[in-house]
């Protein structure tokens, strides 16, 4: 069987784990993950907006468009 080695962020995220004692301790743990990577998402547009790479045009472009993949039964 293959070792698994956990990066120094996973290993310190299973640390803070080891002491969550509740299920509001988790959901806590859930909503700070959770608000962390949606100000990593905000930070990022505002850089892409403020380059230019992405503008108005680009989102009414999308508005409405599905990308989803087909699955075929």
């Amino acid at each position: 069987m293959e070792a698994i080695t956990f990066n120094p962020a996973q290993v310190h995220v299973l640390n803070l784990m080891s002491h969550i004692k509740s299920p509001v301790g988790l959901e806590q743990l859930k909503k700070q993950l959770a608000d962390f990577y949606a100000k990593q998402v905000d930070d990022e547009m505002d850089a892409l907006w403020e380059s230019g790479q992405w503008d108005e045009k680009k989102m009414q472009e999308l508005r409405g468009s599905h990308f989803r993949t087909p699955y075929n039964k």
